[in-house]
């Protein structure tokens, strides 16, 4: 709880001093499903491979998506930019083995925070239709990682650990460019919908240990595609 904190407080501070001359009637709120849609990839298994008698390259770490409740600040400088922190409530993913015989074989769970700041260009003003691109810079946290049951039982099945080992998984924080496009539809002078898409770049190394000691370390690109639908409110 102290790690979702400390993120959502950064997160909230970083558009604070994006917006910090803010007037209440340039400001917008956005809430709705967020999804998170990785397009992963990873450099192979190879401690998992040697050990098991894969063939070498054979095995990649793959994480699956999810949706939670998004939430994203906007703060309009004049008609064309606009200033977006994307927020959401974690993430959870589950990491999994993808190819060879042991193919879904699950390997743990993480949670994340990625908050997201970018800078908007909007093409048209004065119209209830508007459509944006937007740039900017996200920051993944990845907190309450962990290793599968599945994954201890076969390692202990392959006698690289027994049942008193204490097993574990982290991940890297991540920092990265985000592309988004999207529009806003004005409904009336409060009320509107809000839909936007971000390729946002994460790439992190995720590293198993046994009593704290390094027994695979992987380096993944999750790259998800993240998709947003939800009410606006401007005020």
């Amino acid at each position: 709880m102290k790690t979702v904190l400390k993120s959502i407080v950064l997160a909230v501070a970083a558009f604070s001093v994006a917006s910090a001359s803010a007037s209440l009637s340039d400001l917008s709120v956005n809430v709705g499903a967020i999804n998170v849609a990785p397009n992963d990839s990873s450099s192979s298994l190879n401690v998992v491979e040697a050990v098991a008698g894969l063939p070498a390259g054979s095995t990649q770490a793959a994480v699956n998506s999810n949706t939670q409740l998004g939430l994203t600040f906007d703060y309009k400088f004049n008609a064309n930019w606009t200033a977006e922190l994307v927020a959401a409530t974690p993430f959870s993913h589950d990491v999994s083995v993808e190819g060879s015989v042991v193919d879904g074989l699950p390997i743990g769970s993480t949670k994340h925070l990625p908050p997201t700041l970018l800078a908007q260009y909007h093409f048209v003003t004065n119209s209830n239709f508007d459509p944006f691109v937007g740039v900017g810079l996200n920051y993944t946290k990845f907190f309450d990682s962990g290793v599968s049951p599945e994954l201890k039982a076969t390692l202990r099945a392959l006698e690289v650990t027994d049942a008193n080992d204490d097993v574990d998984l982290t991940l890297d924080d991540s920092f990265g460019l985000a592309l988004q496009a999207g529009f806003n539809y004005k409904i009336n002078d409060h009320w509107g919908a809000h839909f936007m898409v971000s390729k946002i770049d994460i790439d992190t190394e995720a590293n198993v240990t046994v009593n704290g000691a390094s027994i695979q370390k992987v380096d993944v690109q999750i790259d998800p595609l993240v998709v947003m639908v939800g009410v606006r409110w401007s005020m």
